[in-house]
Formats: structure tokens, sequence, C-alpha cells
């Protein structure tokens, strides 16, 4: 499936470690390739019925929407990012 970057979620990108920009890569692979892959731990954000956030690591996440182009990634950052929106 394609990946559809917004600028929010590119801005929060450049902002994470060389690390881990390099384990959010890998991560995104295998979103692209099959949603239920094991490590991403994808689940519904409470709150925000249409938002789905997959795991980078034990301290970063991302948030995306399933759309009929592709997933929409909208953040990426800390555990804490729904508090920042």
């Amino acid at each position: 499936m394609k990946l559809i970057r917004t600028q929010r979620f590119l801005d929060d990108y450049r902002k994470l470690p060389a690390e881990g920009q390099k384990q959010a890569d890998r991560k995104l692979q295998y979103l692209a390739a099959n949603v239920g892959h094991p490590s991403l731990r994808v689940k519904r954000v409470r709150n925000y019925e249409a938002v789905y956030q997959g795991s980078i690591n034990m301290d970063y996440r991302f948030l995306f929407l399933i759309t009929s182009q592709g997933y929409l990634l909208l953040q990426i950052g800390r555990h804490d990012i729904l508090q920042e929106s």
C-alpha cells in the first residue's frame, strides 16, 4: 500500500534523532507491506475514530489514516504526540 506523508509528518520526522529515523524507515516499510505486522502493534486511537497508531519503538509512534489512496501519515514522535495535537 502507498505511504502518503503530510507536511506535519515530514516536519516531525526531521526532528527525530538519526537512529529514530532509521527505525521509522524500517517500520514504515513494514506498514507498506503489511499493516498487520506484529512489530507495528497497530491499533485505533481512542477518541479519534478513524486514526490509527503504530509503534516505532518503546519511545516513538506514528499516527495515520487508512484511505483509498493509501496510508496517510499524520504525525510521528514520542508517545505523547496526541496531547500536542
